[in-house]
Parts: structure tokens; sequence; C-alpha cells
């Protein structure tokens, strides 16, 4: 006897969407269901890049289809396609450019920079077209985090073509000027230059700009969240009550100014000793999981203070590019999907897919 559609629905709502954690029928996730006599074909299809649980979650709907009665062979396909989503009033999201995330902290020296790059490179893995965006103008780091040294290139005089790196496109005010050279610029100065540094780069068809924010929430996070088109924003913390007073200011400023936190990410959560193994948590403890669950928002991951973080990145490949089988890496790939998950469940944007109208008088 021949399985019908809807029985293969109803099985796969035992089967939960790892990114989002519905099952995926309530998730949308189920794109297509076709049978043929004794053969079904199930197509998943994901809003967020996830290589690195496309085969478990494809050997979880085989598992559970498995379970059904008729004899049916299955075919499971699982796959992705990332929409661009809606961002603050009265701006559209930008050309050759679906999801701006801005990744935040209200205070310096928690490694925001570090966080920054190494989740544009864990969505990059997961099967995303990623850019990266070093927004720090008085503090430019990506460039040495990226291994990029050079100027870009402008094809016609006007734009720059962005540099390349470990599969990201990358702009900072870091390439056009010397590496010791101070930036003694005032406030309105340091914002036109974040806005030409985003508006003239050539961005080649990007699933997501990644965008590393100064600490604080100054001139440049304003010029961002009212000027910039932006999707959504993660806020990077320590555990330590100093660090989550001015992290609470960063969040509240996002939304205020109506932009989506997809959750924080607590870095140098424990200390591994590496040479007995201990474990210690020597900024305290709990602090990220209290900021996201007094602000209703999702506590994204928990990252250790390693020196190998620091080693990497300092040598121009970060851990996740350094060390892609590393727990580490698993860790930031991990907080990637979830905050790719959270943001494909917003609303979307629809503009790109409506026809231009043009009204001419003969």
């Amino acid at each position: 006897m021949a399985l019908s559609r809807e029985q293969i629905e109803n099985a796969l709502k035992d089967v939960q969407d790892p990114g989002t954690g519905q099952d995926l029928v309530a998730a949308r996730a189920l794109k297509d269901v076709a049978v043929e006599g004794d053969a079904a074909r199930v197509e998943i299809l994901l809003g967020y890049p996830a290589r690195g649980i496309r085969d478990a979650l494809a050997q979880a709907v085989e598992a559970r289809l498995a379970q059904l009665d008729g004899g049916a062979r299955f075919e499971v396909a699982v796959g992705w396609e990332i929409q661009a989503h809606s961002v603050q009033k009265n701006l559209k999201p930008m050309e050759n450019i679906k999801n701006v995330l801005a990744v935040a902290s209200g205070k310096g020296g928690v490694g925001k920079s570090t966080t920054a790059i190494n989740l544009a490179l864990a969505l990059s893995a997961e099967g995303a077209v990623v850019g990266m965006l070093d927004a720090d103008i008085y503090g430019p780091s990506q460039p040495r985090m990226l291994g990029i040294s050079g100027q870009p290139e402008s094809p016609d005089g006007k734009s720059l073509e962005p540099m390349r790196s470990h599969g990201l496109q990358a702009m900072s005010i870091g390439f056009l000027i010397d590496e010791e050279t101070p930036m003694i610029w005032r406030g309105p100065m340091v914002t036109q230059a974040l806005e030409q540094l985003l508006g003239d780069t050539r961005w080649h068809g990007l699933d997501y700009l990644v965008v590393d924010l100064p600490p604080g929430t100054g001139d440049v996070q304003l010029t961002l969240a009212q000027k910039i088109p932006v999707s959504g924003a993660i806020i990077v913390t320590t555990p330590q009550d100093i660090a989550l007073l001015d992290a609470r200011k960063g969040l509240k400023m996002f939304r205020k100014v109506e932009v989506p936190v997809l959750g924080v990410v607590e870095n140098m959560s424990l200390h591994l000793c590496s040479q007995c193994g201990h474990e210690e948590p020597i900024f305290g403890e709990g602090g990220g999981e209290s900021l996201a669950h007094e602000n209703d928002v999702e506590l994204l991951g928990q990252l250790p203070l390693d020196r190998r973080i620091r080693e990497e990145t300092d040598s121009g490949t970060p851990t996740v590019v350094a060390d892609p089988d590393s727990r580490i890496s698993q860790i930031y790939r991990d907080i990637a999907r979830r905050a790719a998950a959270r943001l494909a469940a917003q609303a979307k944007d629809y503009s790109a897919k409506f026809p231009r109208i043009v009204i001419q008088n003969d």
C-alpha cells in the first residue's frame, strides 16, 4: 500500500529543525513531497545555511520515514535558500546585500572583533556568501585578522573592489591607510567614512554582510542603526558584571531603532588550562544567560577563553579556518547557524520580487 503525502507530512512533524527548534512542518521547511507508487521524494528547504547539519538532518528524516508502514523507498534532499529580511522603517535592503548583521558590544575588550570574524567565516563554512565590514574607523583590526595586505582596486576611480581572504569579501579603513597611522577624525568624518566604505564597495551577491562595530553606543552605532539597513544584531559580552552593564545599553539601543536583536554571545565563559585541563570561570558565571533571559532573546552560545583563538586570529588565520574540525570552530558554527535561523524566522523583504512600474506619457 503506497503512502500518502499526508502520512509523510504528519511523520515529519516529529522531526525537529535544529536551527529553529520547531518541527519541520511548523518551521515551513518542508518544500515538497512527491509520491510515485512505492517511492517518495522529500525536499527540505531551510532559510539559513546549514552545511554542518545537512547530513544529520537528512538521516533523521529518513529514520522517521522508515518507521512508516508500506515498504516505500525514500529520497531525502536538504538544502537552503537565504532571503532578504525586513530592515528599519524608511530603509530598504542594499543592492547585492541580502542581510546586514551588526556585531556589537557596549564595552571594549570582550573579544567582539574576534567573535565577528569567526562568525563571518562560520557562515561562509555553512554555505553562505559572506562579506565583512570593519566599522571600527579608529582601530581597524580586520586586515590583520584576515591576513590581508595591500590596497583595494578601484576599476572606475569611484568604487572599490572588496579585498578577499578565506572566502570572504572584506572592506576596512585599514586597507586604505598605514597600519600605524592614527585616525584623528571627529564624529561626522567617521560616520561619513563608514557610509562610504559600505556604499562605495562593489559587494558581490552577499547573503550576509557582517559589520564589526566599535564598542559603545556613539556616532558610528547610531549611523548604522539610523541610515544603514540592518536585518539583525548580535551582542557580544563576557560574564562579568561590568561588561554586562554596557552590553545592556547596546542591546537597548538596537531595540529603540527597531533592529531585531538575534541573540547574545558570551565570550570567555570558561578558562581551560592548557596544562591540566582544569576549567575555571575567571570572569564569573551566568552573565550572558541572565542578559538573554532578562531581555527575552536567545543565548546563541558560549565561547571559552583559549589562547589558540588569540594566536590563530593574530596570525591572520582565525580559528574557524585554522582548525575547522576543532570543538571551538564547531561552537562558532553552531552560533552562526542559530543566529541565521533566528533571522530566517523574521519578516522577509519582498521588494526585489515586485516589478518596477514606470508610467510614461506618449
